[in-house]
């Protein structure tokens, strides 16, 4: 995996790039967020629910061109260095991140905190916008940043490897159902992506989230396959595994949208008390 150095950007660190040519700086929030007030020169890029719900080969292999495309809209190139943000740090700016370093791009970045640091640091925000300019989004993926179905299902009888639950409580224990099954895979550990965050939005400070998956057990030297409902709340987990120095970390980007949708995947509903909610981390 590429260098965990600086995965998360600071307001300072970011207005210090502000008219580099090769950076691109891009607001995932909504159009009427973007509209309301954005970072200087950001580039709004709507990512929440670009999807897939199918992880054989051809079906995955199309969604990448697909966000490789609009990649390209966006004015990204593979030699820009990006920086991802929303209101704080959220899953769809880990979404953002996660993909590109899927995609083999080397300088990505989040903001940490989002708009919220941003304009705490007393930076300014602005309504000016200008396009992109289209360019081609070349790409070489790197296979082991993504779970798929088949993955998954090797995964469970695999002990060299751990699958990494990061929904709700109620997803976990079947109670909200997103998919034709309720559940979780055969052997997942479960931990809800919210406790890598702070109250401020910003992600919690190492020794915090080295404390977090300790107390699932979740150890490095495994592979941590990812996953929640439709594969962003497993990136942001993988961004946080990702700054501990997890060297092997992939997202399952179609998560439960397939696997509870999907016959013949098994499916466990966990009941007893050695699978504690989350509740018990605050």
């Amino acid at each position: 995996m590429p260098e965990t150095t600086n995965l998360l950007w600071t307001p300072q660190m970011l207005s210090e790039y502000a008219g580099d040519a090769h950076l691109r700086i891009i607001d995932v929030r909504t159009g009427e967020e973007y509209a309301a007030g954005h970072i200087p020169g950001a580039t709004h890029f709507p990512i929440y629910g670009l999807n897939t719900y199918d992880t054989d080969e051809a079906p995955l292999r199309s969604f990448v061109h697909m966000w490789a495309f609009l990649l390209g809209r966006a004015g990204i190139s593979p030699h820009d260095r990006v920086v991802f943000y929303e209101d704080l740090s959220g899953m769809t700016a880990a979404r953002g991140l996660w993909f590109l370093e899927y995609l083999g791009h080397e300088n990505v970045h989040i903001l940490d905190g989002g708009t919220r640091a941003w304009r705490d640091a007393g930076l300014e925000m602005t309504r000016d916008a200008e396009p992109p300019t289209p360019v081609t989004y070349d790409y070489s993926v790197v296979r082991e940043r993504v779970a798929t179905h088949h993955d998954m299902r090797r995964a469970i009888e695999d002990p060299e490897t751990l699958i990494l639950d990061t929904r709700s409580d109620g997803e976990w224990f079947g109670t909200d159902q997103r998919a034709a099954r309720n559940g979780t895979i055969p052997s997942a550990v479960h931990l809800e992506w919210v406790h890598l965050l702070r109250d401020d939005g910003q992600f919690k400070a190492k020794d915090e989230l080295e404390a977090v998956f300790r107390s699932r057990a979740i150890p490095r030297e495994k592979e941590i396959l990812a996953l929640c409902n439709t594969g962003y709340r497993s990136a942001h987990a993988y961004v946080a595994l990702r700054l501990l120095g997890y060297p092997r970390v992939r997202n399952y980007v179609s998560s439960w949208q397939e696997w509870g949708n999907r016959d013949g995947l098994p499916v466990v509903t966990p009941k007893d008390a050695t699978h504690a909610p989350n509740s018990a981390l605050d």
